[in-house]
């Protein structure tokens, strides 16, 4: 079989007033030079089109970063507003520990029982027992449950029963009815009869002082009684609400009339020596419910009236 030889192409080129000149070349050399130029044009087309692609990663790379950033400020100030959220109410509810304190306080002076207004849990979630941990909204949700307890607390009960307490101390006489210097010259109970044999029950105090001395009622209220009679000579009886009475006895003159409404600490009278008496002084009586009961501890002032 014959080998056939390679055929070869001359290319011409002439120039006027030139000689011209031959290139001579093979195919082959054609087609290595095209494809070396679609080669070419293939590795540029595809290394632009990765460098477009690099570009469009990039930058939604660098957006997805800025996003990244802003989320993470807005979480980091959301925890720091949520650190703050707990600390205002952890704040709060130590104040009303304190709050709850006072109007423990308050339950007792207005005669109520204790009680507990906290919520408390018993036990985790697992049963066993022990305290559970409270996020921001959890604290919040127990302030809030506490201070619609201790709302409830103060209008529904402790309000109206301390109301009714202070009522009930403003009417409690205390105090001496008179503002001079003074002792208890004959005291309550029984008692050798002064003016005769035997004894007698003595239902007050005999506190002496001068002749024309200012007489003061111990307590507000209204004159049920003015006048005379043969044991007290003129004397007068204030009803002060809750069971309460003074009398005030052996005066010289009395300043107040029956249905009048005096203050405490209002003058009533004047010491004087009327009735069954042996000098100048004023007998002191003090009756709960219609009952004579010792004076002594109501001519001290209670320490709920030195606030």
């Amino acid at each position: 079989m014959r080998r056939r030889v390679s055929e070869r192409y001359t290319v011409l080129l002439t120039r006027t007033g030139k000689e011209p000149k031959a290139f001579s070349f093979r195919p082959v050399v054609i087609l290595l030079a095209l494809m070396t130029v679609f080669s070419w044009a293939a590795v540029t087309g595809f290394l632009y089109a990765r460098n477009v692609s690099l570009h469009r990663a990039q930058a939604k790379l660098e957006d997805l970063s800025r996003r990244a950033r802003e989320l993470s400020l807005q979480l980091s100030r959301q925890k720091n507003r949520n650190d703050q959220l707990a600390d205002e109410a952890a704040k709060m509810l130590t104040d009303l520990d304190a709050l709850e304190a006072q109007i423990e306080r308050l339950r007792e002076r207005a005669g109520l029982p204790k009680v507990k207004l906290t919520p408390v849990k018993s036990a985790d979630n697992d049963g066993k027992g022990g305290g559970i941990p409270l996020d921001t909204v959890g604290l919040l949700r127990l302030t809030s449950e506490r201070i619609k307890a201790l709302r409830s607390d103060l209008s529904t009960k402790v309000e109206p029963a301390l109301k009714k307490t202070l009522k009930r101390e403003s009417a409690r006489p205390y105090g001496l009815p008179l503002r001079v210097h003074t002792y208890i010259a004959s005291g309550f109970g029984t008692r050798r009869n002064p003016f005769g044999r035997g004894y007698e029950f003595h239902n007050g105090v005999d506190l002496p002082a001068w002749y024309g001395t200012s007489i003061y009622a111990t307590a507000p209220g209204v004159v049920v009684e003015d006048g005379w009679s043969s044991i007290f000579g003129k004397h007068v009886v204030i009803d002060h609400g809750f069971g309460y009475r003074t009398l005030y006895g052996h005066m010289s003159k009395v300043l107040v009339k029956k249905g009048q409404s005096v203050e405490r600490g209002q003058v009533i009278g004047k010491v004087g020596s009327t009735g069954r008496s042996s000098g100048p002084h004023v007998h002191y009586s003090v009756f709960i419910w219609g009952k004579a009961v010792n004076p002594v501890p109501y001519l001290s002032t209670p320490s709920y009236a030195k606030r």
